[in-house]
């Protein structure tokens, strides 16, 4: 699906203009899909989302202050690799793996919380400049962010108190947020291609120096969550917690709010967190097969 949903995004990119408008919607539906499946027995909060929302948060702007001095816009796209929350598919994947999926469902809450809260004083930050004050642009951010994020989660509770079948049936279809992310990534893939095919071929060089950041932080990432996650006894939730990522949020809010250009990086994200859990589950899957043929021949 991945590379289907990537492959029409980039045939139809002329066309996806007209269907943009649909991205935040999509968004605001796979959430409130995944929030459905939560239940308040599911969660387990400890000092390990303390651990990994410090690398998400605290990491992603050192890196921005870092880079900024000599790319801002390449400052841009790898914070946003960094800053974006965990995937809503995190937990197939984590469950693929062995990982908690309780675990990883929890984080994804949090991660998402602290985006939708933090997101509009730093992008304001970012943003700021003579059209617009700090104000301006905070306050026009958190209309857009806030309801898009913190909606599905008070909708969700809305509908376990008020609406049992509904919420019921919601949960009951998680694969529904398989194909609507799909969907969503046509557009936003189509839309970063269509941006970039009208910029000069001296960008080049600065659209390989995004991608190559983004592999960079997504290796790391995928790293220092294992490690966070063998400190606390499960190094899978803690990886796909950290190096799985909502790419389809973050390339929407680098188009809408950031340098159009740093959508790069968030765009290259989405193939490498997919290869390095492609081979994850290739490793997972060889090994069980070894693990059976060995038993195997053991009883007979």
């Amino acid at each position: 699906m991945l590379p289907v949903a990537m492959l029409l995004g980039i045939v139809l990119h002329n066309y996806i203009g007209y269907v943009a408008f649909l991205s935040k919607y999509l968004i605001f539906v796979m959430l409130l899909i995944t929030y459905c499946r939560l239940k308040w027995s599911d969660f387990h909060i400890g000092p390990y989302i303390g651990w990994l929302l410090g690398v998400q948060i605290i990491g992603a702007a050192a890196l921005y202050f870092i880079l900024r001095p000599l790319d801002p816009v390449v400052a841009q796209g790898i914070f946003i690799c960094v800053f974006c929350p965990t995937a809503t598919a995190a937990p197939v994947i984590t469950g693929m793996l062995g990982g908690s999926v309780a675990k990883v469902a929890t984080y994804s809450l949090f991660s998402h919380l602290s985006v939708a809260i933090l997101t509009p004083p730093l992008l304001s930050l970012m943003t700021e400049s003579a059209d617009i004050s700090f104000a301006g642009s905070l306050l026009a951010i958190s209309r857009s962010v806030l309801p898009l994020i913190l909606g599905p989660l008070a909708l969700t509770a809305l509908l376990a108190r008020f609406a049992t079948r509904a919420h019921d049936a919601i949960s009951g279809h998680q694969g529904l947020s398989f194909y609507i992310w799909a969907l969503a990534l046509i557009i936003v893939v189509g839309n970063s291609v269509s941006f970039l095919m009208k910029e000069p071929a001296n960008m080049i060089p600065q659209m390989l120096l995004l991608g190559a950041g983004a592999l960079a932080v997504c290796v790391t990432q995928f790293a220092i969550g294992r490690r966070i996650g063998h400190r606390f006894g499960d190094a899978v939730s803690g990886a796909q917690s950290l190096g799985q990522k909502n790419t389809v949020l973050a390339i929407w809010l680098t188009l809408t709010y950031l340098n159009p250009l740093a959508s790069t990086a968030p765009a290259a994200y989405v193939a490498w967190h997919n290869i390095v859990n492609s081979y994850q589950i290739f490793r997972k899957e060889r090994a069980s097969h070894k693990a059976h043929n060995t038993s195997n021949s053991v009883s007979a």
